[in-house]
């Protein structure tokens, strides 16, 4: 399972209504783009140093996806449905979209415009 932002942002703040989801997966994913996107809203809070710790305590016990160009072929390809549906979604979500479409993995999200992507399943709480 590919963890977006809010998802990431949930487990970190030991969310009790994400446990089924979290403990129902095999594998965690989280895509550079929601680490990057995370470590900037840690830079941001009061609880900076809380967060940082948590990260470094448990992003060894997930799979870091990273771009590739497989993954570029993915984003053109979704960027390119979305735009025929003329229903666009934030940049960033749309590499995050190409990843789940690449490892073929649900992803954790509240964001319904994931549902908008043809070949990605989104998992809620």
């Amino acid at each position: 399972m590919i963890l977006d932002t809010n998802a990431l942002s949930a487990v970190a703040d030991a969310n009790p209504e994400i446990a089924a989801a979290w403990n129902q997966a095999r594998e965690i994913a989280i895509p550079v783009i929601v680490l990057g996107e995370y470590r900037y809203g840690i830079s941001l809070s009061k609880w900076a140093n809380q967060h940082s710790r948590w990260l470094s305590a448990n992003l060894p016990f997930c799979r870091i996806l990273e771009i590739s160009d497989r993954t570029a072929v993915h984003y053109s390809g979704v960027r390119m449905g979305l735009r025929k549906a003329g229903t666009p979604i934030p940049s960033n979500d749309i590499w995050i979209a190409a990843l789940c479409q690449q490892y073929d993995l649900p992803i954790l999200s509240r964001d319904k415009h994931f549902d908008l992507v043809e070949g990605v399943r989104r998992i809620t709480w």
